[in-house]
């Protein structure tokens, strides 16, 4: 089996929230589509070191800050493609199309208004989600949940899961709608952890998808524009949430947890090889994580740490 073709992708990021987006030419396989900058590797470059020298020779810019943020392993019908792609926080220079190619500032908001390569879909997806992912743990007493929610969302979370097992239907979409007032009011997404269908009750960004629920489905169950999160602990599972298209997943026990102690860990080097070779969206680590995890996430190629314990 030949393989990939190795390549360096930024996703040029400025103070304004805006990212920096490239026309292909014409002339060329899938011409005419918008893409994150890059190119491919020369012999025994890193792809960090292929980053820069790609960037400056199309946009005239150098990098001066940047961090793995996802890779993609993408089959078109005549190649094989792996792409090592980099959010650049920091760079010198104003960037310009050197190759006469069109480049644009675009809001993150509004990269569905564009047309990508097949390839880019999860880049898109990386992009828009935070590096923590908050789970709460029990919600039974809806002020201090309220309460304890707060807390969190004034700290700068971004992402929230509201998981509570113990909950009936009606409790649960009672806290569900205090909770998105909340969120919505502080710029927050917030995520069931239930029935896909409660979402015509309570309008939240989407769902997350016990393994249980995961594994029962044939197709994605929610109609794209919604999230679907998957709760994933194994190569099983991690390619049902594939099947069925997911926006992304959590990948647990990557330690051992205090809320599950008695799940045998993933370990580190288990994480590293379902996301480099089976994994096609953006990964959470769950289990054990706190936040000065993050750098050995990206590192490993995931989105960012998720968690109860620490988080909630």
């Amino acid at each position: 089996m030949p393989h990939p073709l190795l390549v360096a992708v930024a996703t040029i990021c400025n103070d304004q929230g805006e990212v920096l987006i490239a026309q292909r030419p014409q002339n060329v396989d899938q011409g005419g589509l918008w893409e994150f900058p890059g190119g491919k590797l020369a012999p025994y470059e890193t792809g960090y070191q292929a980053l820069k020298r790609e960037i400056q020779e199309e946009l005239g810019i150098r990098i001066t800050q940047a961090r793995p943020l996802i890779r993609i392993n993408h089959a078109y019908p005549a190649k094989k493609i792996l792409l090592d792609v980099w959010k650049v926080s920091c760079f010198e220079g104003e960037p310009w199309g050197r190759e006469g190619q069109p480049v644009r500032w675009v809001k993150l908001q509004d990269l569905g208004d564009y047309q990508f390569p097949e390839a880019n879909d999860p880049i898109i997806t990386a992009l828009t989600l935070p590096d923590e992912y908050l789970i709460t743990g029990s919600c039974q007493d809806l002020d201090s949940s309220v309460t304890r929610l707060q807390q969190a969302l004034d700290r700068g979370v971004k992402l929230v899961q509201l998981r509570d097992h113990q909950l009936d239907r009606q409790s649960y979409q009672r806290v569900a709608t205090h909770f998105l007032e909340a969120c919505n009011q502080a710029g927050a997404r917030l995520i069931l952890n239930n029935d896909p269908e409660l979402l015509q009750e309570v309008d939240a960004a989407g769902v997350h998808l016990t393994g249980e629920r995961l594994m029962s489905l044939s197709e994605r169950p929610l109609p794209k524009g919604k999230l679907v999160a998957a709760a994933c602990h194994d190569l099983a599972s991690v390619r049902q949430a594939k099947a069925i298209d997911a926006d992304f997943i959590t990948l647990s026990p990557v330690l051992e947890t205090p809320s599950h102690p008695g799940a045998s860990p993933l370990g580190w080097q288990r994480f590293k090889e379902l996301v480099e070779y089976e994994v096609k969206m953006p990964v959470y680590a769950l289990g054990g994580m706190q936040p000065e995890d993050k750098r050995r996430v990206f590192a490993l190629g995931g989105q960012g740490v998720a968690g109860i314990t620490h988080f909630w």
